[in-house]
């Protein structure tokens, strides 16, 4: 089975009650992993489940545990809990899989499945199609005897668990003393154990989205929205204020004066750090094609390198993995520090950036913008039929974009892996060339998608 049915670049995603996104999938998922992850071996087989706080996770919670427990697999409730955390606790508990429900930064109607195997890492290409494969057969033949069905319990530390594991990535010899913070916490999934940690550490700590009814996840707040930060910071004069999404694997920052830093602007100040007190390995940073110019640009002024790949954090983390590297991300915010965490962990990153606050005397507003971002653009063309990459209209319209910008520029034009975006992003040296390719390209995707 080579054709994905159900996942997609992050897991499963799609809008609850909806197919993929149904009770029934989540039940199968459920009974399919744990076939696949259930050893020969004379022991209880376990698997952890966090959610994030939309009110679906109710609905794909149970399923998934019926499944799993069908299938003679023990199941241990995290409840809402950071990705990243789901990713530590399948490890420490010696899980044999790990399952988050998320959608991440989508709106609260959206649902996801994210999987991840023993060693915490997310699961691979070939193995999530052959959960596919199982899901497409008959799974009836496999369910576990009346004496050997799974018990499902709830692990009541979870959350303190993951709030000391952030903090043990803090370095010691600093506090947070002194810090006035804005956390805003997307309503989601970090929003009890992101402030804790902070005002564990010893910050002024100002909550934002920290009031879930499962409805309002990423609504109005959270790093896909850093208007509620950046008003929060201002109101209060904080020194620093930071954003997470809906399942807090990935974060904006804003300085005191209310501007934002994006995720190229924070691997730059935490590589730098690094590579200044021997700590960052493989002798650069892994990121996507997508991050801008002006950070290869940084890193290489350096002696560093910066390794590109494909869009989505687990082909940064398969790069960082083969190549050695302890530091890569996205420019969304998705920031991975490999010696702490197996996923972006927006809480992790956030740390790291405040370590390096806290160590000099300069404010944050001295330390954001770390290198000048090359002229880049990026348009979303929304499609709801048809094959646009496919048009020869749109393959001219790159390749002339391509000839115009030259060696000092790129053009990406990618299909979105978890919405029906088509997205064209442009750099260069020249601001207004790139923002009219990005014009043109998109004008030629919106008449190929009509």
């Amino acid at each position: 089975m080579s054709k994905r049915a159900f996942f997609g670049t992050d897991g499963i995603r799609g809008e609850a009650n909806t197919h993929p996104m149904t009770a029934e999938v989540a039940l199968r998922v459920g009974l399919a992993a744990g076939r696949l992850f259930r050893s020969r071996e004379e022991r209880r087989h376990m698997v952890v489940i966090g959610k994030d706080t939309r009110l679906s996770g109710y609905m794909v919670e149970p399923a998934l545990v019926a499944g799993f427990t069908s299938a003679g697999m023990d199941v241990r409730l995290l409840g809402p809990m950071p990705t990243p955390g789901v990713a530590m606790m399948t490890r420490s508990l010696r899980a044999d899989l790990g399952v988050m429900i998320s959608a991440s930064h989508n709106p609260w109607t959206d649902n996801g499945i994210k999987l991840f195997g023993p060693d915490g890492y997310k699961l691979s290409d070939a193995r999530e199609l052959e959960i596919e494969a199982l899901m497409g057969q008959s799974l009836s033949e496999d369910l576990a005897p009346a004496t050997a069905l799974g018990r499902a319990a709830r692990v009541d530390d979870s959350q303190a668990r993951y709030v000391e594991i952030a903090k043990a990535t803090f370095p010691r010899r600093l506090s947070l003393s002194g810090l006035r913070i804005v956390i805003d916490c997307a309503n989601g999934a970090a929003y009890k154990v992101a402030p804790a940690a902070l005002y564990e550490l010893g910050a002024e700590v100002i909550p934002v989205g920290v009031a879930p009814n499962g409805m309002n996840i990423n609504e109005e707040c959270g790093s896909t929205h850093p208007e509620a930060m950046i008003k929060a910071v201002k109101e209060y004069r904080a020194d620093i204020g930071i954003a997470l999404d809906g399942d807090a694997d990935r974060l904006a920052i804003c300085d005191e004066k209310g501007r934002v830093v994006d995720g190229d602007q924070i691997m730059a100040l935490i590589a730098d750090n690094w590579a200044r007190r021997n700590r960052l390995a493989g002798g650069g940073v892994v990121a996507t094609v997508m991050s801008n110019l002006g950070l290869e640009r940084f890193l290489g002024e350096r002696n560093l390198r910066l390794e590109r790949t494909a869009v989505g954090d687990r082909s940064v983390m398969m790069r960082m993995r083969e190549g050695g590297y302890n530091l890569g991300g996205e420019a969304s915010g998705h920031i991975i520090l490999s010696d702490f965490s197996t996923t972006g962990d927006g809480l992790l990153a956030a740390l790291q950036v405040l370590a390096v606050l806290k160590a000099g005397d300069r404010p944050m507003s001295a330390l954001a913008r770390q290198f000048e971002p090359a002229p880049q653009k990026l348009e979303n063309v929304r499609f709801t039929s048809g094959k646009p990459l496919e048009s020869e209209a749109v393959k001219a319209a790159i390749a002339d974009a391509e000839h115009r910008l030259g060696a000092g520029g790129r053009v990406l034009v990618r299909a979105s892996g978890t919405e029906p975006l088509i997205r064209v992003m442009a750099e260069g040296d020249d601001e207004t060339l790139v923002s009219q390719v990005v014009s043109e390209i998109a004008g030629a995707v919106r008449k190929a998608a009509a």
